[in-house]
């Protein structure tokens, strides 16, 4: 069994971070080993939330890993509050990844044209240092605009513009870059039948080839779903899809999850009922493996 190491903060209550990282990727068939960067009581959605930071914890936990021989097939970064933790990601990296490690990094912070409280431009800058040692990186268009430093455009864009972005997320160093929630305002040369749709545009720097992926675009939104869409994403590269196909599932999963939630009345408001998907889930991966 592969063993995925994944590094983000722990919100108690609130579906995301970890505590939608490690059940999907155990239902995934791949064991979920945690390095938690802070605890916090609900995620930050809720109003007077507690948090506790454990940046002091990572280099003893790492440590003791070391001496175990302890070996990972994935490391898989989420969430991180500062820049000590970036620094600490990169020496992780060294420390524990070898020729067969995939380093699958989301850059938990920005959405919606806004960085996250507490963020700002330099720390978007330092994140993107950390985003070029991955194999795989999965910004939003909004994380993405603050890694290059260029304006963010919640409309109006073109396939060019798509593209150049890969390509500059890819020049940082990465080997493949993945976009997501692409919305286009007309039909594009290469991305047609997409209006109405949001989608997923990766670019292989090895290969220089470009795909996508666009899908029903719902109205509802929620908190968590992007770090719904990794979890899956780098359990499926885990279980030897390829990145194409892990995106496609990712993305359907995350659909499935919202229409399961909003189909019950009292819905919770804070995250997905994505455990009640997990049969869709797995039924993919078998017909995957099959």
């Amino acid at each position: 069994m592969k063993r995925i190491i994944t590094i983000q903060d722990i919100s108690c209550v609130g579906k995301c971070s970890l505590t939608v990282a490690l059940p999907i990727i155990s239902a995934m068939g791949v064991e979920a080993a945690v390095l938690p960067t802070a605890v916090l009581s609900t995620h930050t959605a809720f109003k007077g939330f507690t948090f506790r930071d454990l940046t002091e914890d990572i280099t003893p936990i790492c440590n003791h890993w070391k001496e175990q021989k302890i070996a990972f097939d994935a490391i898989y970064t989420g969430y991180l509050g500062s820049f000590e933790q970036l620094d600490l990601m990169s020496k992780m990296f060294k420390d524990f990844r070898t020729s067969h490690t995939l380093v699958f990094v989301d850059p938990c912070m920005a959405d919606n044209g806004k960085l996250y409280p507490g963020f700002t431009q330099e720390f978007a800058f330092a994140m993107a240092k950390l985003a070029g040692q991955a194999d795989v990186i999965v910004p939003n268009l909004t994380e993405a605009s603050y890694m290059l430093g260029i304006p963010y455009k919640a409309s109006g864009y073109d396939e060019d513009y798509v593209k150049d972005i890969l390509i500059k997320l890819a020049a940082l160093g990465a080997k493949k870059v993945v976009v997501k929630g692409i919305v286009f305002d007309k039909e594009q040369k290469t991305f047609k039948n997409v209006v109405g749709k949001i989608g997923i545009v990766s670019y292989d720097a090895q290969t220089q080839k470009f795909s996508s992926y666009f899908h029903e675009k719902l109205e509802t939104s929620f908190h968590g779903t992007g770090d719904i869409f990794a979890s899956v994403c780098v359990g499926a590269l885990m279980r030897n899809m390829s990145l194409d196909n892990a995106l496609k599932l990712a993305a359907d999963y995350v659909v499935e999850s919202i229409k399961a939630t909003v189909a019950h009345k009292d819905y919770n408001w804070y995250g997905v009922d994505f455990e009640t998907v997990f049969p869709f889930l797995i039924k993919r991966l078998e017909k995957e493996a099959q």
